[in-house]
């Protein structure tokens, strides 16, 4: 008989420790808040160093000064940390209240763009409007403000067990008008990117798998017809499925970004080092800086880009499932979905896997103001990191650690779904009629008792996360029945507006 001996563990012990390490600093309540802070300033970084290397050729060449666009882009980054930083400090019902409003103004903005005088033609695109220094898209914010709108009034819709008409109107509609619009300038990359974001709304947002296919399918046709309508458009599908046909002429972009890529090999040529960048590849700085990435960094390169990308993948469906509030897993989980799909656009087209659109790299491309929304966007998303339940009873508790000191951000409300339930039935009451009296009738008048709550007046200061979690979970079952979207307010918050006589009650 053999007796079995114990396995050496070798040196797993301290691979198990750094693990450890990593899980542990996981599991801390801002951890989320720091990883989104930091990937935003990682890619920002990076994407300035290389806008500097890739732009500086033609830049000089071009103006005598090899640092005009990167001057550029340092001040639109200086714009969006200014943007990310007030993202961090709008209160989620302020966001919600406004968010309505902010939609309609930028859809008036992408009507503006059209009027000739008004918008910026450059091109053949009309989508700028010049403020001299920058140029400002309106297609750009028409992202952001859909994301944050389509977010509230899911929310409202999902928390009012709402059918599969009133989960599409009016979300649907009016997002195809502002794809309508962008259409009109016209910028086919935009409107896939806002494709990406209304259809990642829907998804999120409930819709069944049938009607979600069903429309799915639609988009794909309509952005087929939209690609092979226009000349330029359809000579990129042209080339894409024939690339040798015609390789100085339609195909010669592409055949340059892989001939760059090929260049860099494993450890890349050194920063700074490119040769495709001396106007061998057009548009180096802004559609193909991925391009560049590979041939200056090597495959190292890119996989650091896209393990960012991937950490942010990770990050924002993390904030997205820990969350409570409705409202704050719809727009975390979209606006990830959004901004890492057009990441993957472009570097799918850089590397010869998609047809060639013009889609930025977040955070990374030159160019108008895509940067500074993007970067607000990140702000939006790490103010949601701090609403998770355990970062919101850390925050409460004074633990808010030396960064959140140095902002001097404002700690995040308890979200609580008794008292979202009891805005939402102020805001039908307040939004319904009053029924006329019959006529020669007398009409009494009697005082009405206000209805007191069950919990704490404040929403349970108190409670944990957990016990959280399933009151959002038994509020949601036992809401009440749906009404026409007609009779709803979507651009009203959930959110109960306190009064005096409510604040002193409560204290």
């Amino acid at each position: 008989m053999t007796t079995a001996t114990p396995r050496r563990a070798g040196n797993k012990g301290p691979q198990r420790l750094r693990t450890g390490w990593f899980v542990a600093w996981l599991a801390r309540p801002l951890a989320s808040f720091h990883l989104v802070v930091a990937i935003a300033v990682l890619l920002t970084v990076l994407g300035l160093v290389m806008v500097l290397s890739a732009s500086s050729v033609e830049s000089y060449a071009g103006g005598g000064s090899a640092y005009s666009l990167f001057f550029t882009q340092a001040v639109l980054a200086a714009v969006g940390a200014v943007l990310f930083y007030i993202a961090l400090r709008i209160p989620m019902r302020v966001m919600r209240q406004l968010s309505f409003p902010v939609f309609a103004l930028s859809v008036v903005m992408l009507v503006l763009v059209l009027i000739p005088g008004v918008g910026t033609k450059v091109q053949g695109s009309q989508r700028w409007f010049d403020l001299g220094v920058v140029s400002v898209q309106p297609s750009e914010i028409a992202k952001v403000t859909l994301v944050v709108w389509g977010s509230h009034l899911l929310a409202s819709r999902q928390s009012e067990k709402a059918g599969y008409k009133d989960i599409l109107m009016p979300l649907v509609p009016a997002g195809l008008l502002v794809c309508l619009l962008v259409v009109l300038e016209p910028n086919l990359s935009t409107t896939i990117a806002l494709g990406i974001v209304l259809t990642s709304l829907l998804w999120f947002g409930g819709l069944p798998l049938r009607m979600f296919v069903t429309i799915a399918v639609s988009g794909a046709v309509a952005a087929s017809i939209l690609a092979l309508s226009a000349g330029y458009r359809s000579d990129r599908m042209r080339a894409f499925f024939n690339p040798g046909d015609d390789p100085q002429g339609i195909g010669y972009q592409a055949r340059q970004a892989m001939y760059s890529l090929a260049d860099g090999g494993i450890w890349g040529r050194g920063l700074g080092q490119s040769r495709a960048k001396w106007s061998y590849l057009p548009n180096a700085h802004n559609d193909f800086i991925f391009a560049i990435i590979g041939e200056e960094l090597g495959f190292l390169g890119c996989a650091l880009v896209l393990g960012l990308f991937a950490l942010f993948v990770y990050t924002g469906l993390r904030i997205a499932s820990r969350s409570v509030d409705p409202f704050i897993r719809l727009l975390t989980a979209s606006a990830t979905t959004w901004i890492t799909g057009q990441a993957l656009i472009n570097v799918g087209y850089v590397v010869g896997l998609l047809p060639v659109t013009g889609l930025q790299l977040p955070l990374v491309s030159a160019g108008g103001s895509s940067l500074a929304i993007t970067l607000f966007m990140f702000g939006i998303i790490a103010n949601a990191a701090r609403h998770e339940p355990e970062a919101v009873a850390a925050l409460h508790a004074g633990q808010d650690g030396r960064f959140s000191r140095l902002l001097r951000l404002p700690t995040p409300d308890i979200y609580s779904p008794a008292r979202a339930a009891r805005a939402r039935a102020k805001s039908k009451a307040t939004g319904k009629p009053k029924p006329k009296p019959k006529a020669n009738a007398k009409v009494k008048s009697a005082p009405q008792k206000r209805a007191l709550p069950s919990g704490r007046g404040r929403g349970g200061s108190a409670e944990t996360s957990s016990r959280r979690s399933v009151d959002s979970d038994s509020a949601r079952r036992t809401s009440r029945s749906t009404e026409s979207w007609r009779s709803t307010r979507a651009w009203e918050p959930n959110y109960p507006m306190k009064h005096a006589r409510e604040r002193g009650n409560s204290r």
